[in-house]
């Protein structure tokens, strides 16, 4: 008998993302019907991480969908497969 896994992506961080999760990357489960919208993946990963100051993080974070950075995350539908890379504002001088 064999089960199959529900879709997943694999969610790369850095710098202050990477810092409130203590991790570089993790692998999100996602609804295999509809997919994840990339609009609702904040507020999925906010909950997976709710003792973090991640919710801050991503509010002002942008995001990369398989190495291309994302414009308007509401065109984007996570079907699974993809790397989703947080993306931190760096500020220098």
């Amino acid at each position: 008998m064999s089960f199959e896994h529900p879709p997943e992506i694999t969610v790369l961080y850095f710098a202050a993302a990477a810092t409130a999760t203590r991790l570089d990357s993790e692998r999100i489960p996602i609804p295999a019907v509809d997919g994840l919208p990339l609009s609702s993946l904040a507020q999925v990963l906010a909950t997976r991480h709710a003792s973090t100051d991640l919710g801050r993080v991503l509010a002002t974070s942008q995001w990369s969908v398989d190495e291309e950075m994302v414009d308007d995350v509401s065109a984007i539908v996570l079907k699974g497969g993809e790397e989703v890379a947080v993306i931190c504002p760096v500020s220098g001088g």
